[in-house]
């Protein structure tokens, strides 16, 4: 059970409050709460607090998906890495990540931009093929960029950000990003969610900001292990650390089962 109150949805308003207000039938309000949403216009719905996915209304399948939160950090492509740390320089895995195969490296870089200048920033590896920032919208009013919200790749029309390293700096003429919320899948765990690439879906968080994510791309590929990443704004308003849980309650847009709160 979660108790909701005036404070928490004013913490949410910076985002949007979703309408209606998704909640578990056991959660809590504070009158101040009622007010300040009922005062705005917003419906308040209680769903099913169990994590499921129907089949056709014959079965149901829990989905629970972990949460890795993602701060910012840089993916170099080989010849940015040459170029920040010199010939032949190969990055060092410091640890490895949720997705098999992909490290956080041991070197970190600096961002300088327009108004501000952020050190130690992580390369993550292994190197790719066109080098990519990704940062949270925080990061951006540091740097005095406002990249767009997108998914990995889409780098067309986005800023660019000056790359600092030991050996070398990069004047990097686009490619930096806010990545888009998204959910990591397998194969086997696409099918058994009746999703694919490219599709949306709602998740809830538990906790005492219960907040929803009402548009997670999903991302598959039978390289990838379940995972919902998020940044470091995201996991501060819904009060999340890696690890943490989040339920599946719909699917492009259309909620698994809902009932009438007020």
């Amino acid at each position: 059970m979660a108790l909701i109150t005036e404070t928490t949805l004013r913490a949410m308003l910076p985002s949007g409050i979703p309408n209606p207000y998704l909640v578990r039938a056991e959660d809590k309000f504070t009158p101040a709460a009622i007010d300040f949403l009922k005062g705005r216009g917003i419906k308040v719905e209680a769903y099913q607090s169990t994590c499921g996915l129907s089949s056709d209304s014959e079965s149901i399948q829990e989905l629970c998906i972990p949460v890795g939160v993602s701060n910012r950090h840089v993916h170099l492509s080989p010849e940015d890495v040459e170029k920040l740390f010199g010939p032949g320089y190969q990055l060092t895995a410091l640890r490895p990540l949720s997705q098999p195969g992909q490290f956080a490296a041991k070197e970190t870089v600096t961002l300088l931009g327009p108004k501000g200048i952020i050190h130690g920033v992580r390369i993550l590896g292994p190197a790719r093929g066109a080098t990519q920032v990704e940062i949270s919208k925080t990061d951006g009013f540091q740097l005095g960029i406002h990249p767009p919200i997108r998914v990995s790749g889409a780098l067309e029309g986005t800023p660019g950000v000056t790359i600092i390293g030991p050996s070398g700096c990069i004047v990097l003429p686009s490619g930096v990003i806010v990545a888009k919320c998204h959910v990591h899948m397998s194969e086997e765990d696409a099918r058994a969610a009746k999703v694919k690439d490219g599709d949306s879906l709602i998740l809830r968080m538990a906790g005492e900001r219960a907040l929803i994510f009402p548009d997670v791309t999903v991302r598959v590929s039978p390289r990838y292990a379940l995972d919902f990443h998020i940044d470091l704004d995201e996991a501060n308003a819904a009060n999340l650390s890696t690890g943490d849980q989040a339920c599946l309650i719909g699917i492009n847009g259309k909620l698994f089962s809902t009932q009438g709160r007020w």
